[in-house]
């Protein structure tokens, strides 16, 4: 990866709608240039996906909490993780270094909602216990990083 694919992507990472005749202009290069480097950084797995950021609020996600799951000893590693990606309310999941295994970010509608989905959440194979921190207000999230030019 050199210079140029790292403005591709800082550039990306502010629209993700912009154009290959947009992104040419920009650094300096041709379309056609810039469609060739797009689908390297696409098959090298630089690029992992486009999506559209929605905001949960507008479509009913209103509570957003982050859930410290501690696993019960000599679980395996994929038992919580494979039954916690089966649940469509987790949307990240860390593995962590520390008493909790796992941390993850879930949203759903309502208190009651979040409830229900700790209780399911605690039935899991493999989870001895959770520890749940309900966020009030969301100030940023999904902030892109700056990439330097020497990829440090």
């Amino acid at each position: 990866m050199d210079d140029i694919d790292r403005r591709l992507l800082s550039l990306l990472r502010t629209d993700g709608r912009r154009s290959y005749a947009d992104l040419a202009r920009q650094v300096g290069l041709s379309a056609p240039a810039v469609h060739d480097r797009m689908g390297r950084l696409e098959r090298t797995g630089v690029i992992t996906g486009y999506r559209a950021d929605v905001n949960p609020e507008a479509v009913g996600l209103g509570v957003t909490a982050l859930i410290g799951i501690i696993e019960k000893p000599d679980t395996e590693y994929s038992t919580v993780t494979d039954a916690l990606e089966q649940i469509p309310e987790v949307e990240s999941c860390y593995f962590l270094a520390g008493e909790e295994s796992f941390l993850i970010k879930v949203r759903v509608g309502a208190i009651g909602d979040l409830e229900q989905l700790v209780t399911r959440i605690n039935r899991l194979p493999g989870v001895a216990r959770t520890r749940t921190a309900i966020a009030l207000s969301t100030k940023w999230e999904s902030r892109p990083q700056p990439l330097d030019a020497d990829g440090d």
